[in-house]
Order: C-alpha cells, then sequence, then structure tokens
C-alpha cells in the first residue's frame, strides 16, 4: 500500500517538474516581455508628449494599440498638472497692495478631463485642431499603466500555490516629467 502512495506521489511530482514548471516559466518569460513592450510604449508616448506639449486622438489611439499589442487589458491614468500663479496682496480687495510675488501651485487634470478634449461627445472628426489637448511648458504630465486581467503566470502561479493570490497587477508602469516645449 504504501508503495502504491510513493509511486502516486512520485508521479504528481514528475507531472509538476516536467510540465507545469517549465510552463509556468514560459509564461513568466511573456510577462516580461509584455513589461518590456508596455515600457517602451509608456516611455514613447509619455516623451513625445513631453517634448511636443500636447497630445492628439491619433497620438493616444496609436499607445493604446501599442499596449493592446501584449494581450493583456490595461487601465490607462494621465494627470496634467498646470502650473498656476497666484499674486500675493496684504489686501486682496486693493490692487495697490501687491507684495510682488506669487503663490506658485499646480492644478491637476486627470484622464477624464483629457478625453473631453480628444474624444469629445459631438462626433467631430479626428484631424480637427480643437482636438488637441495642449499642455504648457514646465507643467508637468505623467501615465498610469496597470494590466486588469490575470496573466497566464498569474493563473499557473496560483494553481501551484493553490490559492487566489488577490493580485492581478504584474505590469504597473507610473512614468512622466516635467513638459519640455510648446511644440504648437
Amino acid at each position: 500500500m504504501s508503495n502504491a502512495l510513493s509511486l502516486t506521489a512520485a508521479a504528481i511530482v514528475a507531472c509538476l517538474l516536467l510540465f507545469i514548471y517549465p510552463t509556468g516559466k514560459s509564461y513568466e518569460q511573456q510577462d516580461q516581455l509584455a513589461y518590456s513592450i508596455a515600457y517602451k510604449s509608456v516611455t514613447n508616448f509619455t516623451d513625445s508628449v513631453r517634448s511636443k506639449g500636447y497630445i492628439t486622438p491619433a497620438m493616444y489611439r496609436e499607445f493604446e494599440s501599442e499596449l493592446d499589442a501584449t494581450g493583456n487589458l490595461y487601465s490607462i491614468e494621465l494627470q496634467h498638472d498646470e502650473k498656476r500663479y497666484h499674486p500675493l496682496y496684504s489686501d486682496p480687495a486693493d490692487d495697490a497692495t501687491f507684495q510682488n510675488d506669487f503663490d506658485v501651485y499646480y492644478e491637476a487634470r486627470y484622464t477624464a478631463d483629457i478625453m473631453d478634449v480628444l474624444f469629445p461627445e459631438d462626433g467631430s472628426s479626428v484631424t480637427e485642431e480643437d482636438r488637441k489637448y495642449l499642455l504648457k511648458q514646465y507643467d508637468y504630465f505623467t501615465v498610469h499603466v496597470v494590466n486588469t486581467n490575470r496573466t497566464k503566470a498569474t493563473l499557473v502561479r496560483e494553481f501551484l500555490n493553490m490559492g487566489f493570490s488577490g493580485n492581478a497587477d504584474r505590469i504597473n508602469i507610473p512614468y512622466g516629467g516635467m513638459v519640455l516645449n510648446e511644440d504648437y
């Protein structure tokens, strides 16, 4: 009886070592490749926006299609921090009390605001000039991309660990910086 039990256990271990482990490693490599492609897409898109000072619908669609090529689903968050100046007065009601100084602050605009400019509800053409989302020099622009689906490597890992990890994001890329130019 113990001989049959040990043979069964050995068969299970052999199955794990010969089939499931190499499959898991192969899926891990696919995730690394998907991460590399997504990282390149995010950096190219963000750097392009930072150097041009605007986003067009065509630029955004190309960015989305590059991410789609990885075979994963993504949550894309855009953030534009617009630099604002607020003059300082000792008495705000009197212009003569200007203190020759300004407070500098950033007003944030997020994905929904940017998408309203790029893809308005009125159905206007993609080439129209008013569909460019403009940024100014010294503003900040960031993109945060996270995969929302469970990758095959995650599924294999959960199978081997005999549990649900609850953490699906294998690709998590925040990237951004200061807008360097206004090329419009």
